[in-house]
């Protein structure tokens, strides 16, 4: 099945690639735009943020950044200058970020992704870590 769903990866984060995967246990090949090669343009990025219902402090990754040094923890910055520091280091750009017909979700925990498919769990899935998402009849097991 193809569907028209967009992730905002970074392969070598282990939240993202579960998402991913969840994705595709669904039978879904998803469009996927490593964000750190392919950042949004401003005007894209912006609307992610409203769509997805969260503020551009929410999107903003701490861990494994420059936040600290370039100060975003300031309460008295804006959005306008959390998102041009965001569109200066992409890698500030919390992910994933999913886009589907059902809405746009930054995908943390990973099975948050469920709640924004179209379609149906095709089986079992555990997470990297191994905890199990999905049971093998397809449901979402709720921890």
């Amino acid at each position: 099945m193809t569907a028209d769903i967009i992730i905002y990866h970074n392969p070598e984060c282990g939240t993202s690639r579960n998402t991913l995967a969840l994705i595709r246990n669904a039978g879904i090949e998803p469009h996927v735009v490593e964000y750190l090669k392919t950042p949004p343009s401003r005007a894209l990025l912006e609307r992610l943020i409203e769509r997805a219902g969260i503020t551009p402090r929410e999107l903003l990754r701490e861990k494994g950044t420059p936040y600290a040094e370039l100060g975003l923890g300031n309460p008295d910055l804006t959005d306008g200058a959390l998102i041009d520091a965001m569109m200066a280091h992409p890698v500030l750009i919390n992910r994933p970020l999913v886009v589907t017909s059902l809405g746009v979700k930054l995908c943390r925990p990973s099975e948050a992704v469920l709640d924004i498919i179209p379609a149906r769990q095709l089986g079992a899935f555990a997470k990297e870590d191994g905890e199990q998402v999905v049971d093998a009849g397809g449901n979402r097991v709720h921890a």
